[in-house]
């Protein structure tokens, strides 16, 4: 067998074990996106306020999305839920009375939001396509890990996919229209009123400094002021030293030519 045959041969195999790997990896991607699914735009703490995403792709070859609900779980009824404006979509935000009134920067939340659905006005998700519509909510729950949202996909035929599935448990099987889950971190340092400050500094450190009402601060300022005025001054008298012995210079020089 000659040199070129081989080549050529383990060429068409590289080329087609590469055809097989880019074929699964594309069929994994597209059961991975074909979910709805929410993503955090930032950090989504506990506790704290986040901007989500809920992300909609559409599976369907002959049918474009038209119509998104999203469901807020009422067993973490939250005091903000904002929809941020998408072009061509028209949004309708739902509220319930939550089980007890809710507490927010000392206001005191009587109604919460419930549910937000948006309606294909002039737009809509085509074949190959997705559509983000986000949400600024908050305060995220502090007695879970993660938040479970239901969500119904409607297509332009009727159609209707219901996401509303509980996600698996560890080392369960995932399920076939799982309802988009938003993880929570832990609760940002700053949220339960911690003293550390970003350079390493603690609370002690800085309450010093407020009691002493950042004398240090306008000492140093002081003398550094003082030091420049001093230096302007000193600059200037040389100056002014320097032009009366030239314009004395001059004149000597001017009576020597007289003179001679």
């Amino acid at each position: 067998m000659s040199v070129s045959h081989r080549f050529t041969r383990t060429a068409a195999r590289a080329t087609a074990v590469a055809t097989v790997v880019a074929a699964g990896s594309l069929l994994l991607s597209g059961t991975a996106l074909a979910h709805v699914s929410v993503q955090p735009q930032g950090e989504a703490a506990k506790g704290g306020y986040a901007t989500v995403n809920f992300r909609v792709p559409n599976e369907r070859d002959d049918a474009s999305t038209v119509k998104l609900e999203v469901s807020l779980p009422t067993e973490h009824p939250m005091a903000i839920v904002m929809p941020q404006p998408v072009p061509g979509w028209k949004v309708v935000v739902t509220k319930t009375k939550p089980a007890k009134p809710l507490e927010s920067h000392g206001r005191k939340i009587t109604e919460v939001v419930s549910k937000v659905t948006w309606t294909a006005d002039g737009s809509k998700v085509g074949p190959g396509q997705f559509q983000q519509f986000p949400l600024v909510m908050g305060s995220l729950p502090e007695n879970t890990d993660q938040v479970v949202f239901k969500a119904l996909q409607t297509y332009d035929n009727k159609e209707v996919v219901r996401w509303i599935e509980e996600p698996a448990k560890a080392g369960g099987t995932e399920p076939e229209l799982p309802a988009p889950v938003l993880e929570l971190s832990a609760p940002a340092a700053d949220h339960h009123g911690s003293g550390e400050k970003a350079d390493g500094k603690g609370a002690g450190e800085k309450d010093a400094g407020e009691k002493n009402g950042g004398h240090g601060d306008k000492k140093e300022s002081a003398s550094a002021s003082d030091d420049s005025d001093t230096t302007a001054r000193v600059l200037a008298v040389v100056g002014i030293l320097t032009g009366v012995a030239g314009i004395a210079f001059g004149v000597l020089a001017g009576r020597r030519r007289t003179a001679a």
